[in-house]
C-alpha cells in the first residue's frame, strides 16, 4: 500500500472532498474504510494514514516509556488529535472544520502521497514549500542506500 501522487480535488459546500481513486484502491485492504486524520505538527497541513498505519504507530509507541515525555507528547500529537473518518458510498470524507483552517484549506485540497502516509494541502502553500525543498535538494543532495535482498 503506498500513496503516490498529487491530487487537487474541491470541498463542495457541504464540506465533502472526493480522496482520490488511487488513495482509496491503496486503502482496499485496510479494516477501516476511510481515512485517519490529524493535525500535521511539521507542517501547516493534514496528515492522513490508513488504520493500519495508525495500529503501527500504536505498536511503536509501546517501545517507549509509558508515562515518558517522549510518549506523552506523541500521543498528545497524534493520537488524541485523530479523526476517523470514513468513506461515504461515492468516496467522499467531510474533513472537519478545525482541520481545513489549520491547513488553511478552503474551496480546493490537495492530496500528497507520501508513501504510506498521505498529506492534505491548501494547493498554493503546497507548491510554495515544494518550491523550497526542492532549492535545498539541490543543494544537498540527499542520496537513498538500499539493502540487498
Amino acid at each position: 500500500m503506498l500513496f503516490l501522487g498529487t491530487i487537487e480535488n474541491k470541498i463542495d459546500t457541504k464540506g465533502r472532498v472526493s480522496v482520490p481513486a488511487d488513495f482509496r484502491n491503496a486503502l482496499k485492504n485496510d479494516a477501516f474504510q476511510g481515512v485517519i486524520l490529524f493535525h500535521s505538527f511539521t507542517n501547516n497541513c493534514i496528515e492522513g494514514f490508513s488504520m493500519e498505519r495508525m495500529n503501527q504507530i500504536a505498536d511503536a509507541t509501546d517501545n517507549l516509556d509509558l508515562f515518558s515525555e517522549e510518549n506523552q507528547n506523541l500521543n498528545s500529537l497524534i493520537f488524541s488529535d485523530a479523526r476517523q473518518l470514513p468513506f461515504d458510498i461515492t468516496g467522499r470524507i467531510v474533513i472537519p472544520n478545525d482541520l481545513l483552517k489549520f491547513a488553511g484549506i478552503t474551496d480546493k485540497a490537495l492530496f500528497v502521497g507520501r508513501g504510506k502516509t498521505f498529506q492534505i494541502w491548501e494547493p498554493c502553500a503546497f507548491y510554495k514549500m515544494q518550491d523550497e525543498v526542492r532549492m535545498k535538494a539541490k543543494q544537498s543532495r540527499p542520496c537513498l542506500s538500499f539493502q540487498k535482498v
